[in-house]
């Protein structure tokens, strides 16, 4: 979808950021009121991650609802997966892909252990999801599949959602991402920076880090504290 040499050399300009050098960094450039998720979309366990969005909206399931029960219900949910919530954006994936997903804010398992597991293995750094769209999470988190979301679900998708479009604008925790823009996630919550602008924000943002970095590497030697990767810089031995 992008040039992949352009989404490296993002996605290197990227790694090290904080979610708050990049809300500074946004704020430097006049975008005050844009990138920041909404408080509540929360990891499932303390990680961070990086990567290019790749976009996915589904939609409320419109019917009509199985009459099948058992066996037949069997059947019927063959069938649904197959026309109705399809994953058609799995394929897609490339190596440091960001999955945004906007499930309009149904409660509902969209991912879990496996097809989070399977999207990993094709290159996907993480999942942001608006509403739930995550269920069998002690699974994830023992996978270590990084997932923002607003909650948690126990239902499966049936009678539930259907796929609308990929690699298109969605809106998820009150920001408009777009194919290609970075995001950024950490335990402060969720970032997105507009690819038109990355090189600009990281140049802010790394100003902060840095000044930052330098602060507290002064102030663990105060303390006599070994100095660790939060307070050393690439040029550090």
């Amino acid at each position: 979808m992008f040039d992949k040499k352009e989404n490296k050399k993002l996605l290197e300009l990227y790694k090290d950021f904080r979610v708050a050098d990049i809300r500074d960094g946004l704020d430097w450039i006049g975008y005050h009121n844009f990138g920041t998720m909404d408080k509540d979309m929360r990891p499932l366990y303390r990680t961070r991650a990086a990567g290019i969005a790749r976009t996915v909206r589904y939609l409320p399931f419109e019917g009509p609802y199985p009459e099948e029960k058992g066996d037949a219900y069997t059947e019927w949910q063959g069938w649904y997966y197959n026309n109705v919530c399809t994953y058609p954006w799995m394929d897609d994936i490339e190596e440091g892909d960001f999955v945004a997903i906007d499930v309009s804010g149904v409660n509902v398992g969209l991912m879990g252990s496996e097809n989070t597991l399977g999207a990993l293995l094709k290159g996907a750094r993480g999942f942001v999801i608006n509403g739930s769209g995550i269920r069998d999470t002690d699974e994830v988190i023992m996978q270590k599949i990084p997932v923002w979301s607003h909650f948690v679900s126990q239902s499966m998708v049936q009678c539930k959602i259907q796929f609308d479009q990929k690699d298109v604008p969605v809106a998820i925790g009150g920001v408009t991402v777009n194919p290609g823009d970075i995001i950024v996630a950490d335990g402060d919550g969720v970032i997105v920076v507009p690819r038109k602008v990355a090189g600009e924000v990281a140049k802010y943002a790394g100003n902060i880090l840095n000044s930052d970095k330098d602060a507290r590497k002064n102030l663990y030697e105060k303390l006599n504290w070994e100095l660790d990767d939060t307070v050393k810089k690439n040029n550090d031995i």
